[in-house]
């Protein structure tokens, strides 16, 4: 199931009504022309004597509705002409609350209008000041939402319910906090406003406020007795909210008002995990005291886990200067949720592409060597080439095995195959492309690959999956790998550039048949069949005697030409 997005909600309640300025007909419908009814054009000229006139005459009526549903009174408290108001009102009182289409009032579309006079007209005549449109909007709220100060007056003189709600249980209250109009707070509280009215998903005042970072509205409700602790349907606070929204100073103003940190939502969540989540690392720091260490041990998921995910480094980084985990294990319950088991905040980060991240966490001592599938794997099926080397650089093993493939070659060529950048900062620093050269077969030919327990698809598909689920019966061969049909278009490139970092090497007939089988590749034949040089063989053995340790030519003290034909880019 999604989990509900409180800020979103909010954002698309409050631009679902009309605002002030919109045409309260539905959908902004043209106003009949002048001439169209003689009754609608008196109301729109304030003709009173004309209006008058009409009435007397049994030949027009006044209760004759257009096409919206509006009487000739609604026209006139929308358009503000009080005098033809109070006629419509005298001949016909009891059409008084009668609504359009849209089920609003001539009241309402007064209230939507800034009509005062109409108002007062209105509720003079005895209209029901609780009586709500389609969306559920009552005048009061209307009112709070233009705030209007003296149709709030008038509106609550004249008996409208405080704590009516709008269809999503919004409040004149929820309304006047949005608006961060303290005055109109204060008056709806003395007529008796409840300070804690939960709305349809029990989001109350204060958490709009701490929602939207509206540091006096809360001032003011928390001097009220609003509850800083009260739990929305999902278990959301005020805190968790403006953690999430990054609003500082109401962070700081909630703890001071003993907001609880320590309070998680339904899904497990405290406030230092959303603050975590959303990169605000300032208020991470603000929760980090505030929050138990006892809880966030029992939590699910650490913050810093959350922080690698979003790649909000300068979070991570904030977390673990005040002395956060950073080989903290995701809980068993949720990585077997995972194909490849993940459990630390690094291989969250590389699974995510959060670069600054990664480097985060490798810096302050992340272990390379916690998750079932290396980080370095991840990094190289995704082409991450910047990831990839700060792994390596830090000791990542080139020897990582795939726990769903099997191979007699690195697992690492395997996922890289598509990635000639990749593959290359792997052989760079040492992997063995001298295994991909080794087959059983040779030059005998190849048995079909119906036995293989190679799985590809197409783009990057083709490469295996990094899952603990499933276990090959047998390794594969470079060989096999390369000419599976997702990978053959890649075979002469990937050939080409193995062949730079071997000696001499025998091409078994399924990687021959390759070569062969488009014109561009036979080069890369000819070049394996022709003897090496010399000077290769040479910088090849030199690198076998370096070891990983081959990019680090440039700062020993050789002569720079001979640096130039050490370094691998070279």
């Amino acid at each position: 199931m999604t989990k509900f997005n409180y800020a979103d909600y909010l954002s698309q309640f409050r631009n679902a009504g009309r605002k002030c300025g919109d045409d309260p007909r539905r959908g902004g419908s043209p106003e009949p022309p002048e001439d169209a009814d003689p009754v609608f054009s008196a109301v729109r000229r304030g003709d009173v004597e004309t209006l008058k006139d009409l009435a007397a005459s049994s030949s027009h009526s006044l209760l004759k509705e257009n096409k919206d549903g509006w009487l000739p009174l609604h026209d006139a408290a929308y358009s503000g002409q009080t005098g033809c108001l109070e006629t419509l009102l005298k001949a016909h009182p009891g059409s008084v609350d009668k609504r359009t289409l849209q089920e609003q009032t001539a009241l309402l579309l007064a209230v939507s209008c800034e009509q005062l006079p109409c108002v007062q007209s209105l509720l003079e005549s005895g209209a029901d000041p609780d009586i709500c449109s389609s969306n559920k909007e009552t005048p009061l709220y209307k009112a709070c939402e233009l705030e209007n100060m003296n149709m709030v007056n008038i509106l609550l003189s004249h008996g409208a319910s405080v704590n009516q709600r709008c269809s999503q249980g919004w409040t004149a209250l929820h309304e006047a906090v949005s608006r961060e109009n303290t005055e109109i707070c204060e008056v709806l509280i003395r007529a008796g406003a409840t300070i804690n009215p939960a709305n349809t998903y029990s989001i109350t005042p204060l958490t709009v406020a701490a929602q939207r970072g509206l540091k006096r509205a809360l001032c003011y409700l928390t001097e009220r007795g609003a509850d800083v602790n009260m739990q929305t349907c999902d278990g959301v606070t005020a805190l968790h909210e403006a953690s999430r929204n990054g609003h500082q100073e109401v962070v700081a103003l909630l703890l001071s008002k003993n907001a609880d940190a320590n309070i998680s939502d339904n899904s497990g969540l405290l406030p230092l995990h959303v603050a975590a989540q959303s990169g605000h690392h300032e208020i991470v720091s603000l929760l980090v005291s505030a929050t138990s260490r006892a809880k966030l041990r029992h939590s699910w998921i650490s913050p810093l886990h959350l922080a690698a995910q979003h790649d909000r480094h300068a979070a991570a980084a904030a977390l673990l200067k005040t002395g956060a985990d950073v080989n903290a294990i995701l809980a068993h319950s949720h990585s077997v949720q995972y194909a490849d088991r993940r459990a630390t905040a690094l291989y969250f980060a590389v699974a995510h592409r959060s670069k600054r991240t990664a480097e985060v966490l490798v810096n302050a001592g992340a272990n390379l060597s916690l998750d079932p599938v290396s980080p370095l794997l991840m990094a190289a099926r995704q082409g991450c080439v910047s990831t990839v080397t700060l792994l390596l650089e830090r000791g990542a093993d080139l020897d990582a095995t795939l726990p769903s493939l099997a191979t007699t070659f690195p697992a690492l060529v395997a996922l890289s195959s598509y990635n000639l950048a990749v593959l290359k900062c792997l052989l760079d620093h040492g992997c063995d492309a001298q295994a991909c050269f080794t087959c059983t077969h040779g030059a005998a030919p190849h048995p079909p690959p119906g036995g293989s327990d190679i799985r590809t698809a197409g783009g990057h598909d083709c490469l295996p999956p990094l899952s603990c689920d499933e276990r090959p019966e047998r390794a594969t061969q470079f060989c096999e790998w390369i000419s599976t049909p997702a990978m053959c278009k890649w075979a002469g490139p990937v050939i080409d550039l193995l062949l730079e970092y071997v000696g001499h090497v025998q091409l078994c007939s399924q990687l021959s048949a390759l070569l062969d089988s488009r014109d561009e590749w036979r080069a890369i034949k000819r070049k394996s069949l022709s003897p090496r040089p010399l000077q290769h063989l040479c910088r090849l053995r030199i690198w076998t005697q370096m070891g990983r340790n081959r990019k680090s030519v440039t700062s020993l003290p050789l002569p720079n030409r001979l640096k130039t034909y050490l370094s691998p880019d070279g």
